[in-house]
């Protein structure tokens, strides 16, 4: 069943790159019950924001994604936090889109392809990211954010990494998203803030709705 009677499919994919273009915010979630990720999903949808990286941080998470899968197919459905093949392989059997990792090895790489799906690959370095761009993959995640130097050490590697383009996730919230949305080098930016803890537990899914629709318009 779907969030509507007639509600449409998610946009296809062609590529990893395409993820930058479905939101300035691609929203990070992390689901502690089964039944907050529907209603999640939907108020995200309904603020302008068609896509989601749910974290593979809580035991619920894969049944997570097969529910939103299942009910909200207009939404595109990533699984982010995905640290080793088999969770690569799981997240692409429950019914994942893409996928997203917080670093990058060649063996995870390897399961990452494999699946068939886009993804991102976690990079912070220029090794790390030069790394992936020997294999061909140009769209990356960028982590931990600022941790990593931010926004300036971001954009410096415009110069050095030309072909790189990144959505830099760690650290980021409304008031610095701007900063890293600038960038000519950075596609989109990844941010729990859409979903506040308080917010979901207390399903105030309005919240989350109206906290979406700003990110929606956080481009420009």
């Amino acid at each position: 069943m779907s969030s509507t009677p007639d509600a449409a499919p998610a946009v296809a994919l062609a590529g990893s790159a395409d993820l930058f273009g479905l939101s300035p915010v691609i929203p990070v979630v992390v689901v502690e019950r089964v039944e907050q990720a529907v209603p999640i999903a939907r108020a995200l949808v309904a603020g302008g924001v068609p896509v989601i990286e749910l974290t593979l941080r809580t035991p619920v998470a894969l049944d997570a994604i097969r529910a939103i899968a299942a009910e909200v197919p207009e939404i595109v459905l990533g699984a982010g936090t995905v640290t080793t093949p088999g969770a690569a392989r799981a997240s692409a059997a429950a019914g994942a889109r893409f996928l997203v990792s917080p670093g990058c090895t060649p063996s995870l790489l390897a399961a990452m392809t494999e699946t068939g799906l886009p993804f991102l690959p976690g990079t912070a370095t220029v090794s790390e990211a030069l790394a992936v761009l020997e294999t061909g993959h140009t769209a990356m995640k960028f982590f931990p954010a600022e941790a990593s130097g931010g926004a300036a050490y971001l954009g410096s590697l415009s110069t050095v990494v030309p072909d790189a383009r990144f959505c830099p996730t760690g650290g980021i919230g409304p008031a610095n998203a701007g900063s890293y949305l600038a960038l000519p080098n950075v596609g989109c930016v990844g941010g729990s803030w859409l979903t506040p803890k308080d917010a979901v537990a207390a399903g105030d899914w309005d919240r989350i709705r109206s906290l979406a629709a700003e990110a929606a318009a956080a481009r420009g």
